[in-house]
């Protein structure tokens, strides 16, 4: 954004165009992460997931001309590798966390494998909403562009939330999450209610690479997701398994990752990359906070702390 047009009071309006545009994609993962969790599985393979969808979503929206039918092959991308995640993760004696980097390889595999054909093609991108069509500011008319998306992963958390409060379906993923025994002693079939949430987890997931390749930054390229995907999980734990906190953890995240281009538009270079890698030094420091012993995680569902 050319901030420098309007001076140093452009630099928080920069951040929160970056927040807008940056914080989806850890949304959209960081909500799907927290739909696995709270059935008391993790997924870490969620950034081949993210890679995945990119790639589907971009691939699609060239082929078709259509960048909406590209978000719902991301999505569908997603769940194939979730319908692989999850009945691996099912299996005796199997280990979460291996399964995990496992997806992870394999997923980014594919998505580089058939994504060379489309690194340099021009795919149709999504649309934007403009909200500042009010002002004669280009940078302010470029700050409050939002993509659909966004809208669509802000009306997602609290829906997630009150499924979870005050649905059946809510009751049996927290259920199993919580206490697997006790979830069989009820009737609930603990396999299908922990499959259905790691498809449907990463079904956002795919989503979310879909906004970065077709939205921001708006192309395919085997490094877009800048590892996004991990940092979901860090991400979740930090909301405490909330998804109505996922989403203000990802606007933090977002704003993170807003700071170094914002300076930069107006001149400032000076510790560049540092600035660049604050996401990840802030997903450290969330790690090291959260791992502390002398600290008890809080909405933490059971059976994530007994796994193999």
């Amino acid at each position: 954004m050319a901030t420098e047009t309007i001076g140093w009071w452009g630099v928080p309006l920069a951040i929160i165009a970056g927040t807008i545009r940056g914080s989806a994609p850890f949304l959209f993962v960081s909500l799907g992460e927290c739909l696995t969790e709270k059935s008391g599985k993790i997924n870490l393979g969620l950034e081949g997931t993210l890679l995945l969808g990119a790639m589907s979503a971009y691939a699609t929206s060239y082929l078709t001309g259509s960048p909406w039918l590209g978000v719902l092959m991301a999505g569908v991308a997603g769940m194939f590798l979730g319908l692989i995640h999850a009945f691996l993760v099912q299996q005796p004696k199997v280990n979460d966390i291996a399964v995990g980097i496992a997806m992870i390889i394999f997923g980014s595999g594919i998505a580089f494998f058939f994504g060379k054909p489309f690194i340099q093609p021009v795919a149709p991108r999504l649309p934007a909403i403009e909200l500042g069509n009010w002002s004669d500011i280009p940078s302010v008319k470029a700050a409050l562009q939002i993509s659909p998306l966004f809208i669509l992963g802000l009306a997602i958390a609290p829906l997630m939330q009150w499924f979870f409060r005050s649905t059946r379906w809510g009751l049996f993923i927290r259920a199993v999450g919580d206490s697997p025994e006790a979830a069989k002693a009820m009737g609930i079939s603990v396999n299908k209610v922990r499959m259905l949430a790691i498809i449907a987890g990463s079904f956002l997931a795919g989503i979310g690479g879909a906004y970065l390749s077709l939205y921001y930054p708006g192309s395919w390229t085997e490094r877009i997701s800048s590892g996004q995907g991990l940092m979901a999980v860090a991400l979740v734990i930090f909301a405490r398994w909330n998804p109505v906190q996922c989403l203000y953890a990802s606007l933090l995240f977002g704003g993170s990752q807003a700071i170094g281009p914002a300076l930069q538009s107006v001149g400032v270079t000076g510790y560049y990359y540092l600035f660049n890698a604050s996401p990840y030094i802030l997903t450290l420091l969330i790690m090291i906070i959260t791992c502390s012993p002398k600290r008890t995680l809080s909405g933490v569902p059971g059976a994530l702390t007994t796994q193999n």
